[in-house]
C-alpha cells in the first residue's frame, strides 16, 4: 500500500485496481492524506482560494433522488432571487474581498442564458472571476455565458456508473452529462466536475472509475462530497457516515490530478466538526463560503445540516480566514485560475 501511495505521489498515475486497493484499505489513511497534502503543497502551494457562493434559485426541473431541491419535493420552500438581488450580493461579496463569485442554482428555466449574461456582464466590471453551477444547458447557451464573461463552470457528474446514474437521475442521460462537460471545455471554460460518495449501491470500483474519468477529462476543478440523506427524498432512510471515504476519494484525486483546484466541500463539515479543515490538510485548496443573506441560505437545502446558515457573510469569512491561518496556510489574493 505504501508503494502504491509513493507511485501515485511520484507518477500521478494509478490503475483502477490500484485505486480500489487504496480505497479498501483503512490502515494507510494517514499516509494517503499526508501524501495528498504534500502534492498539494508542491503543485498549488499553501494559498487557499476563497470563493463567494450565491445560491440564487432553489427551483429545479430535475428530480434527482438524493437532492432536497428535487422537483418532486413538495415541502421545499421555493425562492428565486431577482437579478438586482444577485448583483447586490455579488457586489457585497467583492467588497468583503472575494476574487471569485460562484453563481449556483437548481435548473431553473426562468434564468435564460440572456438573463444570466446581463448579470455576468455587470459583475465582471469588478475584475473578478465568475464560476457558474447551473446544470445542463445547450452548447449555444454555454457559449453565450462564456462570451458574457463567465470563466468557470462546475457540473458534477455525481457518478459515472451508468446503471446507478439512471436510478439516481430520472429522465436524465449520463451521455448527455458527459457531452455537456465536453461542450464546456470546447467553449473555453475552466471545467469542474465531481461526485457524491456513499450513494446506495455505489461500489469502490465505481468510485475508482469516477476518479479516472476526472483524469481523462482533465478537469480543472473537482468537488467531492459525502452523500447526506434528506428527509424529503426517496433516500431519506439510507444513512451512513461517508466522511472518511469521501476524504480518501478527494486525496487520490489530488494525487492523480496534482495541479487542479480541489474544494473542501461544506458537506465535509456537516459530517465532521472540522471537516473542511481536515480536507485542507488532505489535498484541498479551495473553500466556497456562502455570501447570501436572510432565509435564502436555509431554503437552498440540497442536504440537511449545512454549516454557516446563521452567519453574517463578512464575519463568516473572517472566521474562516482565522482558521486557515491557524493551520499554517494563507488566503490567496488572486482569482485562482489553474496553474499548469
Amino acid at each position: 500500500m505504501e508503494n502504491l501511495i509513493k507511485k501515485a505521489k511520484n507518477t500521478h498515475s494509478l490503475t483502477k485496481e490500484e485505486i480500489v486497493s487504496l480505497l479498501k484499505n483503512n490502515d494507510i489513511n494517514e499516509e494517503l492524506f499526508s501524501a495528498a497534502d504534500k502534492v498539494r503543497k508542491k503543485y498549488v502551494g499553501d494559498e487557499v482560494h476563497l470563493r463567494g457562493l450565491i445560491e440564487f434559485s432553489n427551483i429545479c426541473k430535475r428530480n434527482c433522488l438524493y437532492c432536497g431541491l428535487r422537483s418532486g419535493n413538495k415541502n421545499a420552500d421555493r425562492y428565486r432571487l431577482s437579478e438586482e438581488e444577485i448583483k447586490d450580493f455579488a457586489k457585497k461579496a467583492i467588497g468583503y474581498g472575494y476574487k471569485t463569485i460562484v453563481m449556483q442554482s437548481g435548473e431553473d428555466e426562468y434564468f435564460s442564458a440572456e438573463i444570466l449574461a446581463e448579470i455576468i456582464k455587470e459583475v465582471k466590471k469588478y475584475n473578478v472571476a465568475i464560476t457558474l453551477s447551473i446544470g445542463e444547458r445547450t452548447a449555444d447557451e454555454y457559449e453565450i455565458l462564456k462570451e458574457a464573461g463567465a470563466d468557470r463552470f462546475l457540473l458534477r457528474i455525481e457518478t459515472t456508473d451508468e446503471e446507478l446514474y439512471k436510478k439516481m437521475h430520472p429522465n436524465m442521460s449520463l451521455e448527455n452529462r458527459k457531452q455537456c462537460l465536453l461542450n464546456l471545455k470546447k467553449a473555453g471554460y475552466e471545467t469542474g466536475s465531481g461526485c457524491l460518495v456513499g450513494l446506495p449501491n455505489q461500489t469502490l470500483e465505481s468510485l475508482a472509475d469516477d476518479i479516472l474519468f476526472f483524469k481523462e477529462l482533465d478537469a480543472d476543478m473537482i468537488g467531492i462530497g459525502p452523500f447526506i440523506p434528506h428527509k424529503d427524498t426517496p433516500l431519506a432512510d439510507f444513512d451512513r457516515n461517508n466522511f472518511t471515504l469521501a476524504l480518501k476519494v478527494m486525496a487520490i484525486t489530488r494525487l492523480l490530478l496534482p495541479d487542479i483546484n480541489l474544494p473542501a466541500t461544506t458537506a465535509m463539515e456537516t459530517l465532521h466538526p472540522e471537516g473542511r479543515f481536515v480536507a485542507l490538510q488532505s489535498g484541498a485548496n479551495v473553500i466556497m463560503p456562502n455570501v447570501g443573506e436572510g432565509d435564502y441560505k436555509k431554503k437552498y437545502e440540497i442536504y440537511p445540516g449545512k454549516v454557516g446558515m446563521d452567519t453574517i457573510p463578512k464575519e463568516y469569512r473572517d472566521s474562516i480566514i482565522k482558521k486557515i491561518k491557524s493551520i499554517g496556510r494563507t488566503v490567496s489574493e488572486e482569482r485562482g485560475f489553474r496553474k499548469r
